[in-house]
């Protein structure tokens, strides 16, 4: 780990950290949108990004965002492909996100590329595109019969009549272990009541000076002890909620139920009601403020900035507000089936990974584990210097951008 790391913080990087530079973005390009209807009679969009004449093309999702100035667009033109850049139908709005539904969307574009005449297809999946992607490919490999046939909150999801094409080759950039794995190491489990933001158990704090903790800029220094007991207390934390999001969907399918034999109004507004609720405080990775875990050229901080109690508590953050369906299906790190431990052993095409050394999101031990689960024969994976987004690390230094857009332009031409 170098020094530098308790001199530095991590500074969030926002939307514009994952955007192209306008000089990178050589002309001429075409930009085509196109609106997509998905089997499921849901919308979505689609934005093409060509030069004419490509048969090869990547297909690049994030199922939170629509990422359409994504850094790597260019790298992918200048590589003679063509880039497809999609946005989920919960666009910006975690609220509503079940990534069962979000795979319809992926299938839509899939669909929309085979027609429009393309021969070579990859999935590009950068940090939360990367599980979304994957489970996308597992269940399109899975044979219909076995595929999942329900949501976490027991929905049936007709996977087993759905239509998945399935894609030729897959990169990951950033791949976090998957949205609720990375909101489970992040959960602070000092939580005691979780209608009231401020309730802490002392033994559990991640920000008390008792148990190691340092303000940034020094790096923390949590004791194995206190690790240990907190990792197990974060697990426990998200089956509380677990069991608290399941309890509220029980009670609406149980009104449904009731109505059959006998209609009221107490009946009807509890069957008809989609319940909201907050989680509090989920920015309390200890990697992230105790750079001796698990090291990499990182500074300390979160990918939501150097402050914890602002990250931690305010109102912007990961799952902040849920419904009991989107935090069972997405946030929640025991029940979504849209993590890389769940589905990278399916990963049977040609596979690119590269990681960034200093991501605040993405740590060492996380790349290890995704590159080993994947049984693909043909993979590779590199390591560039720069932050979650690619950004350089120092202002002396290239961007780790432009070397990853390095890396992926050759993977394109060599193996396709």
């Amino acid at each position: 780990m170098a020094s530098s790391n308790n001199k530095k913080v991590a500074v969030t990087a926002g939307l514009r950290g994952a955007s192209w530079r306008p000089e990178r973005m050589r002309e001429p390009f075409s930009t085509t949108p196109c609106p997509l209807r998905t089997q499921d009679g849901q919308g979505a969009l689609g934005v093409l990004f060509a030069r004419g004449g490509e048969r090869k093309v990547v297909f690049v999702m994030h199922p939170r965002e629509l990422v359409v100035t994504h850094y790597l667009v260019p790298e992918v033109l200048d590589a003679g492909w063509a880039c497809w850049v999609q946005g989920a139908r919960s666009i910006g709005n975690d609220l509503r996100l079940e990534h069962e539904f979000a795979l319809y969307d992926v299938a839509a574009g899939m669909r929309r590329l085979r027609e429009m005449g393309f021969e070579t297809i990859v999935l590009l999946g950068n940090s939360g595109g990367a599980g979304l992607f994957s489970y996308y490919n597992h269940q399109a490999l899975c044979t219909p019969e076995k595929r999942i046939a329900k949501t976490p909150a027991g929905r049936s999801t007709k996977f087993a009549t759905a239509d998945f094409p399935v894609a030729d080759g897959i990169a990951l950039v950033s791949p976090h272990p998957g949205q609720g794995i990375l909101l489970m190491n992040a959960l602070d489990p000092s939580v005691i009541d979780e209608a009231d933001p401020f309730s802490v158990d002392a033994a559990l704090d991640p920000f008390s000076e008792a148990n190691g903790f340092r303000m940034p800029p020094e790096s923390s220094s949590y004791a194995p002890a206190f690790i240990e007991r907190y990792r197990e207390a974060q697990r426990q934390r998200v089956a509380r909620i677990d069991a608290y999001a399941r309890s509220l969907v029980e009670r609406r399918q149980a009104a449904r139920e009731r109505l059959k034999s006998g209609e009221s109004r107490d009946e009807r507004q509890l069957a008809s009601h989609g319940p909201i609720f907050q989680v509090w405080r989920t920015d309390a990775d200890l990697r992230c403020w105790d750079t001796s875990l698990d090291p990499s050229d990182r500074y300390v901080g979160s990918l939501w900035g150097s402050d914890p109690f602002v990250s931690n508590l305010g109102s912007v953050g990961f799952g902040r507000i849920v419904t009991p369906e989107s935090w069972l299906s997405t946030w929640s790190g025991l029940s979504s089936n849209a993590s890389l431990a769940k589905c990278a052993g399916a990963i049977e095409q040609p596979l690119l990974l590269i990681e960034y050394s200093g991501d605040n999101c993405v740590f060492p031990a996380d790349a290890d584990a995704i590159f080993d689960a994947i049984p693909a024969a043909s993979k590779e994976r590199h390591r560039v210097r720069g932050n979650h987004h690619g950004q350089a690390l120092d202002e002396s230094e290239t961007s780790g951008q432009e070397l990853a857009g390095e890396h992926l332009r050759r993977w394109l031409q060599n193996h396709f």
